[in-house]
């Protein structure tokens, strides 16, 4: 038997079936679920993020959602804290801890731990916001992009805090330093993605969620996350959907684009989702095709975890 406990990393691309798959590992296994998922965070904003029904959560519970408003910001410090703090009450109740979402900034950071990083200087933050205003994001992005290209590579081009942020960093001391170093020794980390195994199939289930999504009142979700007076840099702003949805509600494009523009955004975040897991040796692979797909890579994982002698 083996002493130290296993923590669950189920992640994949939005739209892979992970919620599917942890409901179907709750039936197999004594677990607790923590998400870990930036946008899910926030408070009303459920549609758009595609949260686990208050149904389901009823059935199994997920931590770390709905601990923020929309006016507030949250960090992969602040993840890391309360993460934490939720693994060890579920390994405190025997039950096997399951992260499933898919913010891989915020995995990364908390296997690894963060890296040393200088604190924000008000004079730099202040120059670079107003070339923000003066120059727009798309060329601030490029020089991260020109001088960070890994880290310009993990921050969504339309993300004006994160970027902002990477520059301060990168002018200060030449670049982000990477994601910690060695990686934590607390728990035993089991790393798991879930993705169909063909791009176009994730592709069409993105473009069938975004649409239902609008059926079910992604519009007036965001109509009333607009309607909240919030700061144009605020992080629940620039949500991918959310950022169309608001494109169309002050009538800068049709219903048509919208749908185009919110999958194709989608498919984006997806992209750079994948990338990020490709780049990790550790992450065992599970086929997300299929109607019975979701119990399939449950087993899957169930035996991993039986196979390694845990003593939960």
């Amino acid at each position: 038997m083996i002493d130290i406990p296993p923590v669950v990393f189920l992640m994949g691309p939005t739209g892979a079936g992970k919620t599917a798959t942890v409901f179907a590992l709750s039936r197999l296994l004594a677990i607790e679920v923590i998400s870990v998922d930036a946008a899910q965070i926030y408070r009303g904003l459920d549609i758009g993020t595609a949260k686990p029904t208050l149904g389901e959560r009823r059935v199994l519970p997920h931590g770390l959602i709905d601990i923020r408003s929309v006016a507030e910001s949250y960090s992969a410090a602040a993840f890391c804290q309360d993460a934490r703090l939720a693994i060890d009450a579920a390994l405190r109740r025997r039950r096997v801890p399951v992260l499933v979402g898919g913010s891989s900034f915020y995995f990364r950071a908390l296997e690894h731990g963060l890296p040393d990083i200088p604190a924000s200087d008000a004079a730099r933050r202040a120059a670079l916001m107003a070339e923000l205003a003066t120059k727009g994001l798309p060329a601030l992005y490029a020089e991260l992009v020109e001088r960070d290209p890994r880290r310009a590579l993990a921050i969504a081009p339309t993300d004006p805090q994160r970027i902002v942020r990477a520059l301060e960093i990168v002018r200060a001391v030449g670049r982000v330093p990477a994601v910690g170093g060695a990686p934590q020794g607390r728990y035993a980390w089991l790393k798991f993605a879930v993705a169909p195994r063909e791009r176009a199939e994730l592709h069409r289930r993105i473009g069938l969620r975004f649409r239902r999504m609008l059926v079910r009142g992604l519009i007036e979700e965001a109509a009333w996350l607009f309607g909240q007076g919030l700061p144009a840099e605020a992080p629940a702003l620039r949500l991918v959907g959310y950022r169309q949805v608001g494109e169309y509600l002050r009538d800068k494009i049709p219903y048509n684009d919208l749908v185009e523009q919110g999958s194709a955004a989608t498919r984006q975040l997806a992209k750079r989702q994948l990338t990020w897991l490709r780049a990790d040796p550790a992450v065992r692979w599970l086929d997300g095709d299929g109607p019975r797909a979701p119990e399939a890579c449950a087993t899957i994982i169930r035996d991993v975890i039986d196979a390694m002698g845990y003593g939960l």
